[in-house]
C-alpha cells in the first residue's frame, strides 16, 4: 500500500477519530476538480489523451482562517467562493478539453464573474422565485391563501410546503432532461468517479483506479445533497415567515438564500460527521438516492483522472511526495468521441 494508504491514515484523523479536513470537489468538462484547504486541483484529459493539470491555490481566510470555524457563516462564504471556483474550473477544462492551449485560458477575469452572476440570477428564478410564485397560485385555487391578519399558521405551512414540493420537482425534472445529453452523461461519470475517490481516501484506501472503483458512487457531503437539504430548509425557515403581502414574500426568498444555505451547510457537515449513527444513515437515504440523478458508475481512465487530481491536493497538504503524484502516461482511447470530432 503507499504512502497516503498508510502513513496518510493516521494523519487525516484528530485525536477524537474525526476527518481533520473535509476533501470536495466537482466533476468538470473530462475531468474532476479536487478543492484541499490550501489549493484546489484541476485534472482534465486532452484530446491526446494526456490528463493536464492546473493548481490553483485558495484564499486562506476563506479556507483556513476563522470564517472556516465560524458555524453557519463557513458555508455561506464556502459556497460563493466555490460557485466562483467551480464555473471556472468549468470554463478551463471546456477549453483544455477541446485543445486550447492552457497557457491562453484565463482562469480569472470578469467573464468568469459575470457567467457566475448570470448563473445564479438564473437559478434563483428557476429554484426560489418560480416555485414561490406556482405555489401562490396555487394556495388562490385551494382557498389556502393566508389574508394579511392571519399570514402564519397552517394554511402558510401547507402552501409552504407545496412550495418545497415545487422546487424539488423542478430540481429532480432538471437534472433527469440534462442527464439523457450523452456528454451529461459522461459528466455524470467523472461526478461519481470524484465520490469514488474521496470514499476510497476516507476509508484509508489505496489510491490506485482498480482500488477505488470498488467505492460508492455516493457521498453524504454531496452538492446534490445539499440542494435536496435546501429544499427541507427553506420549508420549515419560510414557514416562521408565513406568506406575507406577495412583493414582499419574492423579497424573503432572495434575501434569505444565506440564511438557508448556513443552515444547510451545518446540517450536511453534521449527518456527514455522524454518518455511522443507524437514526443518521435513514436520514440521508434520500441525499444518497438523488445522487443517482447526478453520478453515473465511470470508467478506470475516469477514476484515473480524479485521482491525478486528489493526489495533487495531497500534495499540498503534505500528505504525498512528488514522487507518488506522477501524471500516468497519455490514454488516447480515453477521450470523448463527441469532443474530440468537435475539435478535428
Amino acid at each position: 500500500m503507499s504512502q497516503n494508504g498508510q502513513n496518510g491514515a493516521n494523519s487525516r484523523v484528530d485525536s477524537k477519530g474525526e476527518m481533520k479536513f473535509s476533501y470536495g470537489g466537482q466533476a468538470v468538462i473530462e475531468g474532476v476538480m479536487m478543492r484541499g484547504a490550501h489549493t484546489a486541483a484541476i485534472a482534465v484529459r486532452d484530446p491526446n489523451g494526456q490528463i493536464v493539470v492546473h493548481e490553483q491555490p485558495l484564499n486562506a481566510t476563506l479556507y483556513r482562517g476563522r470564517i472556516a470555524k465560524t458555524p453557519f457563516v463557513r458555508g455561506v462564504v464556502g459556497l460563493w467562493d466555490a460557485l466562483g471556483l467551480g464555473t471556472r474550473a468549468l470554463m478551463w477544462a471546456a477549453d483544455v478539453a477541446l485543445g486550447e492551449e492552457e497557457e491562453s485560458v484565463n482562469f480569472n477575469g470578469p467573464i468568469g464573474w459575470a457567467t457566475v452572476a448570470f448563473s445564479l440570477l438564473i437559478g434563483i428564478g428557476l429554484f426560489f422565485l418560480l416555485p414561490t410564485a406556482g405555489a401562490s397560485w396555487i394556495g388562490n385555487l385551494l382557498g389556502l391563501t393566508p389574508d394579511g391578519s392571519a399570514p402564519i399558521g397552517m394554511a402558510a405551512f401547507i402552501i409552504n410546503l407545496i412550495e418545497g414540493v415545487i422546487q424539488l420537482g423542478i430540481l429532480i425534472a432538471y437534472i433527469w432532461a440534462i442527464g439523457r445529453i450523452p456528454d451529461v452523461k459522461r459528466l455524470f461519470g467523472y461526478h461519481g468517479a470524484e465520490h469514488k475517490t474521496i470514499n476510497a481516501y476516507e476509508a484509508g484506501a489505496e489510491l490506485t483506479p482498480e482500488v477505488v472503483a470498488q467505492y460508492p458512487i455516493e457521498h453524504p457531503r454531496c452538492g446534490t445533497a445539499f440542494l435536496l437539504t435546501v429544499v427541507f430548509v427553506s420549508v420549515f425557515v419560510f414557514s416562521l415567515l408565513g406568506r406575507p403581502p406577495f412583493l414582499l414574500l419574492i423579497l424573503s426568498r432572495v434575501i434569505f438564500i444565506p440564511v438557508i444555505a448556513g443552515i444547510a451547510y451545518e446540517l450536511l457537515r453534521f449527518t456527514a460527521r455522524n454518518i455511522n449513527n443507524p437514526i443518521i444513515r435513514i436520514i440521508v437515504k434520500p441525499n444518497l438516492a438523488l445522487q443517482h440523478l447526478t453520478t453515473r458508475q465511470p470508467e478506470l481512465h475516469m477514476v484515473e483522472v480524479a485521482i491525478v487530481a486528489f493526489k495533487r491536493v495531497l500534495v499540498s497538504e503534505g500528505l504525498l511526495n512528488e514522487a507518488e503524484a506522477v501524471i500516468p502516461e497519455p490514454r488516447p482511447e480515453a477521450v470523448s468521441p463527441t469532443l474530440a470530432s468537435v475539435k478535428n
